[in-house]
């Protein structure tokens, strides 16, 4: 299958043709299983994310750019993104009780408290350097825990930028916090 093959039903998808999208399953499916196979390392959880992925896919069709993306690059992003996911849901909080303790304890030392209120203005001024929308990415991916691809939706930029973007913004930052 050619990229414009599934770019073609990708668009038919968007306007909701059913059968367009089982074509679409039956052309991508292997390769995107594959995929989370990879990533899952699970021959179930793999099999349950296939399917919340077509979900997706079909749910977000109408967002596919068809003179930026290749389709199946786009279809992999959205594999890859939803594996990584599912692993992040999976991760428990904290490894033993110590470490809940240790994170639930509501009062750390005076000396504790100052450091951490010091390093926070640190991060706070090294953010203003930022521009505004660079330092709400970094915000959005590293505290709310958003995905490239969810914020390259979310900015209407492609993948690669938004990866630009978080990388040349850390770099920013960690020259900032050294001095």
């Amino acid at each position: 299958m050619s990229s414009d093959d599934a770019s073609r039903l990708i668009s038919r998808v968007a306007l909701g043709d059913r059968e367009a999208f089982s074509a679409l399953y039956a052309m991508t499916s292997p390769k995107l299983f594959g995929i989370c196979l990879r990533i899952l390392s699970d021959r179930a959880d793999a099999e349950e994310a296939l399917q919340e992925i077509y979900v997706k896919i079909w749910q977000r069709a109408d967002r596919f750019a068809v003179e930026s993306d290749t389709a199946l690059a786009w279809l992999a992003a959205i594999a890859r993104n939803h594996a990584i996911d599912v692993i992040r849901a999976r991760r428990p909080v904290a490894d033993n009780i110590e470490e809940a303790y240790d994170l639930a304890d509501p009062q750390p030392d005076p000396e504790s408290h100052a450091l951490i209120k010091g390093e926070g203005r640190r991060i706070d001024r090294c953010m203003e350097e930022l521009e505004a929308d660079r330092a709400t990415a970094v915000k959005r991916a590293y505290v709310d825990g958003l995905s490239y691809q969810e914020l390259a939706d979310q900015y209407a930029v492609p993948l690669n930028t938004i990866r630009t973007w978080l990388r040349r913004s850390l770099l920013k930052l960690r020259e900032c916090m050294d001095r």
